[in-house]
């Protein structure tokens, strides 16, 4: 017997011919076709095959030879269709991009295709190795969880066709009835010409191009073309006033749709401040190479900006909480959405529980969302909730901005550049690194007087870390 893999199991087939002297004593039955179980099966069994039998007065003797058959649940031109994978509970649909194309050879986990939904990008790994045979969207379309986006003939790359290669351009043969232009003589020194041409000689190739390689007529339009090149370089050229259009992807979409639904909805205001970044920034410089040592992490601004902004909210819960209807709704727990531009558009990772945290352990949280976020593997686990936005303009150099809140929640800190501005300190003028920062909230639930005091709250945490520890 031959023993094969959970995917390439024998099957085996074994039948006897009726001898009528070796059966008549009903010792023994024939075998009729036993088909082992966990194998595909076969339509068509396998004929009886080369028995012979010999008997004598003390035994009898059974000779016979074993015909098999190899096969597998996953034939090697099996042809699978492929489903889109489900979604969270929240999303419905999404826009596929195709990575592979028809003829290619994928292996087991290889990314055929990426789904982008209103909030993240979800991968499509191959689950057999084979080679993409049809695909049954086109790209960009709209696709739901459970449909049928294409097909793959399940075989290892060698028995699957080779992957395109670029087509072959042929050289035509040259024509024989045009015979090459016949060579100028020079003047001789009697005075004598040679023959007058009849046509121009061909041009001399470039040192890339051999002339045996190149058609003439190709000749004469590559060397036309510097020509060309010099006489547009010689003068300015004007703009081409030409227009393209690209569809907008479905994440900017959203992101579209959820700003002009919150300016529809709240009754956005904005407050203005500015920090004094000196006491932090010094505590920066003094314990950044500590803090890299022992966390393998660098000590950012974030992280004192996301700590000043729980305590500001543990000191003005209404900038946590939420209209629900006809009624407001209070957390007792901080969860801030921390704002992080990728190339396909911004995103909000939600860093949970912010109040039972300290310093290293918001760095880590942000550096792990961060890069996760950057390589687009952001789960809607990772975005959904949030009570409160942190959006960071600084990074790109902004000195001042009003944000939008990211609705459902009541507000959002913007933070700006760190740059130096005079300023007045015990009556006389310094040069200190200043933040201005800005606080947009939802004035239908939160007063100016709550707005204004939250935001001196982080201003006082920032400057002076101090109360932080404190509590003050």
């Amino acid at each position: 017997m031959m023993a094969g893999s959970s995917r390439s199991l024998p099957q085996l087939f074994c039948r006897f011919s009726s001898c009528s002297r070796l059966f008549s004593n009903q010792k023994f039955r024939p075998y009729q076709g036993h088909i082992h179980k966990g194998v595909s099966s076969f339509n068509k069994p396998t004929p009886p095959h080369c028995i012979r039998a010999s008997s004598s007065q003390t035994a009898c003797t059974l000779h016979y030879s074993l015909r098999y058959i190899r096969t597998s649940s996953a034939l090697c031109n099996e042809v699978q269709t492929i489903k889109c994978p489900p979604f969270a509970e929240s999303i419905t649909e999404g826009d596929i991009r195709w990575e592979k194309a028809v003829g290619d050879v994928v292996k087991v986990d290889d990314v055929i295709a990426e789904v982008e939904t209103d909030k993240t990008s979800i991968q499509i790994p191959s689950p057999v190795s084979g080679v993409i045979t049809s695909l049954l969207v086109a790209d960009g379309d709209t696709v739901e969880a459970g449909k049928q986006i294409c097909t793959i003939t399940v075989g290892a790359g060698g028995s699957a066709p080779a992957p395109k290669a670029a087509p072959k351009v042929e050289t035509p043969p040259p024509k024989a009835a045009t015979p090459p232009p016949p060579a100028v003589t020079p003047p001789s020194a009697t005075g004598s010409a040679g023959p007058i041409p009849t046509s121009a000689p061909a041009p001399r190739p470039l040192p890339t191009a051999p002339m045996s390689s190149v058609p003439v007529g190709d000749v004469k339009l590559k060397a036309a073309a510097p020509v060309i090149m010099a006489a547009t370089e010689a003068g300015p050229v004007g703009g081409t006033r030409g227009e393209s259009r690209v569809k907008m992807n479905r994440m900017r979409k959203r992101i579209a749709q959820r700003l002009k639904d919150a300016q529809n909805t709240c009754a956005m205001l904005t407050t203005f401040n500015e920090i004094d970044m000196s006491n932090v920034t010094e505590m920066r410089n003094k314990y950044k190479d500590a803090f890299l040592k022992k966390h393998g992490l660098k000590l950012g601004f974030m992280s004192a900006f996301i700590r000043a902004s729980a305590y500001a909210l543990q000191d003005q819960p209404v900038v946590n909480a939420v209209i629900d209807g006809e009624d407001t709704l209070y957390r007792d727990y901080i969860d801030i959405s921390v704002a992080v531009s990728t190339p396909k558009g911004l995103v909000v990772p939600v860093i949970r529980n912010v109040e039972t945290m300290n310093y290293a352990e918001i760095e880590k949280t942000i550096n792990a969302l961060g890069e996760k976020a950057r390589a687009g593997d952001l789960a809607v686990e990772d975005m959904d909730g949030g009570t409160f936005t942190i959006s960071n303009g600084g990074v790109f150099g902004s000195m001042f901005g009003t944000p939008i809140i990211n609705p459902p929640q009541s507000a959002i800190l913007g933070m700006h550049g760190i740059f130096d501005r005079p300023v007045a300190v015990n009556g006389k003028v310094e040069i200190r690194p200043m933040m201005y920062v800005a606080l947009t909230y939802d004035h239908r639930l939160i007063d100016g007087r709550e707005a204004v005091t939250f935001l001196r709250k982080i201003k006082s945490a920032v400057e002076d870390p101090r109360t932080l520890l404190l509590e003050l």
